[in-house]
């Protein structure tokens, strides 16, 4: 569980790394799912923003005895998951992902998500680790984006460049099996693996079922800026109860996790 340091730190700096490791025995299975995953969708080399539209079994992971505990201590009992992504970072040529903020792409009223990173390999500067701008969450606001069309970038909302300052940048240095856990508001970006070794990392989407889940904000988002339509997506109540009743739920059994 987190100690009520690190609970201050999240929501004083938007980021946490818990004193948490994934073991190994399931780290083979995520591992394994995911080059399978990669095998039969090529097209997602670099990255793919919405897995459980194409494996929703990708959602056991969430029953990995105690993440959800420490979710639960950040954004409370009643926990849907909405969305995961991968970032597959591929060696010599894995590309960037561009600094923004996570609720500038999502349809989420009010905007309320506490996302798990779940480092596959080893995630460090070098193979281009994931890189936050400390406390830049506190406003509760999404600051000013633009759209970066470049085919070099995983994703193509940016934050403008006056908006932080990339000298404040902080790495977060992950080992494998390790996790790390920020806001919805946090900007945040990683630069491009030049290096020999991949680095993987795959995200779920937590969010307190206070929240709405609009299909009809995903929709008009999508008709003015293309991508992924998050309209499509199954969401998972996890946990607790619906607190806001407006979210369409997806009714679906999710495997189950094998016994580490």
């Amino acid at each position: 569980m987190l100690s009520a340091a690190q609970i201050a730190q999240y929501h004083e700096d938007g980021f946490v790394i818990p004193d948490f490791t994934i073991p190994e025995a399931v780290m083979q299975q995520l591992d394994a799912q995911v080059a399978e995953f990669l095998q039969q969708h090529p097209q997602f080399r670099d990255n793919c923003g919405a897995m459980l539209r194409h494996d929703q079994s990708f959602a056991r992971f969430t029953q990995i005895p105690g993440l959800l505990d420490l979710v639960e201590q950040l954004i409370g009992p009643d926990l849907a998951l909405w969305n995961m992504s991968l970032f597959a970072k591929p060696p010599l040529d894995g590309k960037a992902t561009p600094w923004h903020q996570d609720g500038e792409y999502w349809p989420i009223r009010p905007l309320a998500t506490c996302t798990v990173w779940i480092a596959i390999d080893d995630a460090k500067p070098e193979n281009g680790c994931l890189r936050v701008i400390r406390g830049s969450h506190r406003a509760r606001k999404l600051a000013a984006h633009h759209s970066n069309p470049s085919p070099d970038v995983t994703l193509h909302q940016e934050l403008n460049s006056d908006t932080f300052d990339k000298r404040d940048a902080v790495d977060l240095v992950l080992r494998r099996g390790q996790i790390s856990l920020h806001d919805v508001y946090l900007m945040h970006g990683s630069e491009p693996n030049r290096s020999p070794r991949r680095r993987r990392g795959i995200t779920m989407r937590l969010m307190p079922t206070t929240s709405h889940y609009s299909r009809e904000v995903a929709t008009q988002m999508h008709s003015e800026r293309g991508g992924n339509n998050l309209a499509d997506n199954p969401v998972l109540l996890l946990r607790g109860q619906d607190r806001c009743g407006r979210t369409q739920f997806a009714q679906l059994e999710v495997p189950s996790l094998m016994p580490a």
